[in-house]
């Protein structure tokens, strides 16, 4: 007999990939965890924050690679919880921006399990603030988008056209096989000299940044073999990285 009967869910953002940036909640959840089902990008090192004695098992899904369907995972956080108390869904980023967090919760609590959300620091934000990219700055953004690249469909979002017509800084999550679509979509608006950034494993030792102009970001993320995970950030703030200065100064005399 289950010794524990108040079997439990909580869903823990684990922030955008350096394992440092999950919330000091997100440890304490790990701390307490029977059973922790992972993601992906999760940092290994983060594991360790659970007891030796808990049930760690891999669900990630990557690009072409899904190693669980959606619906398993869910049957999983109930059946592990059911058997063995605390399960942590340990998620990528935030939980709730394009992590199906939502989704799960809605599963679960039809079995009447309890669950707890834990947010995290989402890679929309977090990552072009490590390379210095602000998302909005006085005079130069004062809002921004964020748009996922791959819908329920695999379609890019029809919301990118409508945000390429914006000032905004426009944030693409998971978009990088839509790098030519979303060019396209940027060029029908006139916009081929707007800076572009696009940024590989943002916060890890991984990390890898092209950037560049609409015109030509297409071309310089195929010379550096530019994958996923990636994030594309598009607007005038993408000048503001003290990173990215040198570049944009020479594009600047090179249109001069």
């Amino acid at each position: 007999m289950n010794k524990n009967l108040n079997p439990k869910v909580t869903l823990v953002g684990a922030g955008p990939g350096d394992p440092d940036l999950i919330t000091l909640k997100g440890v304490l959840a790990l701390n307490q965890a029977d059973v922790v089902l992972y993601d992906a990008l999760i940092d290994p090192a983060l594991l360790k924050h659970a007891p030796e004695t808990a049930i760690k098992i891999y669900v990630g899904k990557r690009v072409g690679k899904h190693s669980m369907p959606q619906q398993d995972t869910n049957e999983l956080c109930v059946s592990m919880a059911i058997q063995h108390g605390h399960v942590v869904r340990l998620k990528g980023g935030d939980p709730f921006v394009f992590g199906r967090g939502s989704e799960e919760l809605d599963y679960i609590e039809t079995f009447g399990i309890k669950t707890e959300v834990v947010p995290g620091i989402t890679s929309a934000i977090a990552v072009p603030t490590a390379a210095g990219i602000p998302v909005t700055k006085r005079g130069v953004s004062e809002s921004f988008w964020v748009v996922t690249g791959t819908t329920s469909q695999g379609e890019l979002s029809k919301d990118l056209a409508l945000a390429a017509q914006s000032t905004a800084t426009v944030v693409v999550l998971m978009g990088t096989k839509k790098l030519n679509e979303i060019v396209r979509i940027y060029q029908d608006f006139g916009k081929s000299e707007l800076p572009v950034a696009i940024i590989q494993s943002g916060t890890t030792i991984e990390e890898k940044i092209v950037a560049g102009v609409i015109e030509d970001i297409a071309q310089k993320a195929f010379d550096k073999h530019i994958k996923a995970p990636a994030i594309i950030i598009l607007g005038e703030v993408v000048r503001e990285s003290q990173k990215l200065a040198e570049l944009y100064r020479e594009v600047v005399k090179f249109n001069a």
